[in-house]
């Protein structure tokens, strides 16, 4: 489970309506929301699950928004307690963040991936 995923197997579909079809391996897709592009279930290797969801924030922000919330129970997302989020000037950067946020938390990397959160805010 600790093995690199690699982003070849990951494969982002041509946008059309802002919503893409995203394949993450042994990450399962979640229900969309309205402004979601993407959401998956990423487990991390010591069995904590993660929803990753990244949404068109055009309307409030004019940006693309990527979260990591904690799942709690198998279903319940934990939106108030978000691990981390960013921004990207376009759908495309941000379904990449998507990938790379969830194959980091199936690494075990997610407190890395805060921490080089933090510094790019700085």
């Amino acid at each position: 489970m600790n093995e690199m995923v690699d982003n070849e197997h990951s494969s982002i579909a041509p946008i059309t309506d802002q919503r893409a079809a995203l394949e993450i391996p042994n990450a399962p897709p979640v229900r969309l929301q309205t402004s979601d592009l993407a959401r998956h279930v990423a487990t991390a290797p010591d069995g904590k699950r993660y929803v990753v969801a990244t949404l068109d924030d055009k309307y409030v922000d004019k940006s693309f928004v990527t979260a990591i919330y904690p799942q709690q129970n198998g279903y319940l997302t934990l939106y108030r307690l978000m691990v981390c989020q960013v921004k990207s000037e376009t759908a495309e950067d941000a379904l990449q963040r998507h990938v790379a946020f969830t194959q980091a938390i199936q690494q075990g990397k997610l407190n890395e991936l805060v921490r080089s959160v933090q510094k790019e805010k700085r």
